[in-house]
């Protein structure tokens, strides 16, 4: 698995001892600029052996660049059969099994596996954030009111491109693109704080790269001229944080389900 972070120090080890339990051999993780305690919980997964930890001190978010360097890596010098091109806020769940053994399942005529992500409403108050989001988007949205894009996974290649966002890759052998029993369990927003940044952080870098067409990361291009704009995101997120009445609301149009799937694993 790759891991492409910045400043993930209430998900990340969560996200690792999840991936490692579900089969997963081994991570290669970037971590870009974190000023939390990101670096050190890394280290902690290396110095166990089971993750390479790289440094990426630019700050334009050339995520192609770098997700692929991983994703080489993995092949070339790690062994990979496969590679899930993560990011921390997403947990790739198994439909039955473990990861390995689904991924072990998929017919030798298909490189690439499309998995469907689902949206976890943010709540705010105390604790971890998988103890209170247990409540999952029926259809998931961007910001922009369109329906979330899947992730892939691929057979190991060393000549593999993965494009920005992790939404498809190229150089994989075979090409063919098909389906896993897999689905995304994604936590965007897991605090008020946590978002705020993520968007300053992750606007501004987007904003500094020259190579990128100006529609990629367009979520992220939005929500960060709003935060130049309002000094905030107050509207945004008062938009976006539930509490019981339109929790209540929600559930009652069908619009949310609850699902304690990871509460109840990273909780055992």
């Amino acid at each position: 698995m790759t891991l492409l972070v910045r400043d993930e120090e209430d998900v990340i080890a969560a996200n690792l001892d999840f991936h490692l339990a579900q089969g997963v051999d081994f991570v290669i993780a970037t971590d870009n600029l974190s000023v939390d305690r990101t670096p050190e919980i890394l280290r902690t997964y290396e110095n166990r052996g089971v993750l390479r930890y790289i440094h990426e001190p630019a700050d334009d978010y050339n995520q192609t660049a770098w997700v692929t360097r991983m994703a080489r890596l993995a092949a070339v010098e790690h062994g990979a059969d496969w590679v899930i091109n993560n990011d921390a806020d997403e947990f790739w769940w198994p439909g039955h099994g473990t990861l390995r053994d689904v991924l072990a399942a998929v017919p030798a005529e298909v490189g690439v596996v499309r998995v469907q992500r689902h949206n976890f409403v943010p709540l705010e108050g105390p604790g971890p954030f998988h103890a209170r989001m247990i409540w999952r988007e029926a259809i998931s949205l961007n910001t922009l009111g369109q329906p979330i894009p899947p992730k892939v996974a691929h057979r190991a290649a060393p000549g593999v491109v993965v494009a920005q966002g992790n939404h498809s890759v190229e150089g994989v052998s075979p090409p063919v693109v098909g389906a896993a029993d897999i689905e995304i369990l994604h936590f965007p927003m897991r605090s008020g704080a946590q978002f705020t940044n993520k968007i300053a952080t992750g606007g501004a870098a987007y904003a500094r790269n020259t190579t990128l067409p100006s529609h990629v990361g367009g979520t992220w291009r939005n929500l960060y001229s709003e935060l130049r704009s309002n000094g905030d995101l107050e509207h945004h997120l008062i938009d976006a944080i539930h509490g019981p009445e339109r929790l209540a609301r929600r559930l009652a149009a069908g619009e949310i389900v609850q699902d304690r799937r990871l509460a109840g694993f990273l909780g055992a």
